[in-house]
């Protein structure tokens, strides 16, 4: 559940010169297919060194998102409107749909929001604290408001400048979770075969 929380956060990637959170909302909707590549470093209290993690991530505004971990090991997981998908080597698929957990599913709605940058939807579960840093650089703060999410997350801090750079989540446990992108692209704007089979398995 954080993890599907912390990768639909990725929809803030736009073009620079961002000014409010309404110019997010607007210049990624012009977006229709982002790439990147990802750094996450887990610290997780009472161990002496963080988890370290990387891969790939697409975004396809018409598909839904499709995060590939390759190290430490392979794990991929799939969002669209109907369905949560997630697969480790080796084993079978998890399945999450309305019918089979709808409680989970609930969080659906907000993954979508937050895909859209839907700035009405999120303050209605988040604190929002948008920041323009000047020279096209912001920050994004959310302060969960609501349950579960406020027994989750202390905070959600975002920041970038044309993408979305940073992603540091520090929940209520005490750990602290920073995912860097880099190498993002919009270009192909349309998904290339390869791609439409992710979201068509």
């Amino acid at each position: 559940m954080k993890v599907l929380l912390l990768l639909a956060l990725t929809i803030f990637s736009v073009t620079a010169d961002a000014v409010t959170l309404e110019e997010l909302q607007q210049r990624f909707s012009q977006v229709p297919v982002l790439r990147a590549e990802f750094a996450q470093q887990r610290t997780i209290s009472g161990m002496a060194q963080p988890l370290n993690s990387s891969g790939n991530l697409l975004i396809a505004r018409q598909q839904g998102l499709w995060w590939q971990q390759e190290k430490p090991f392979t794990l991929t997981l799939l969002l669209t409107e109907n369905r949560m998908v997630q697969i480790m080597a080796g084993q079978s698929p998890q399945v999450v749909t309305a019918d089979t957990n709808p409680q989970m599913f609930q969080f659906n709605s907000l993954l979508s929001a937050l895909f859209h940058a839907d700035q009405r939807a999120l303050g209605q579960n988040f604190s929002l604290n948008f920041t323009d840093l000047g020279k096209g650089a912001w920050t994004l703060v959310l302060t969960p408001k609501v349950s579960p999410l406020n027994r989750l997350f202390r905070s959600i801090t975002l920041s970038g400048e044309t993408f979305l750079n940073n992603i540091d989540i520090n929940d209520m446990q005490g750990d602290a979770t920073h995912i860097r992108f880099f190498n993002q692209k919009t270009t192909p704007a349309t998904l290339t075969d390869a791609e439409k089979r992710h979201f068509a398995s």
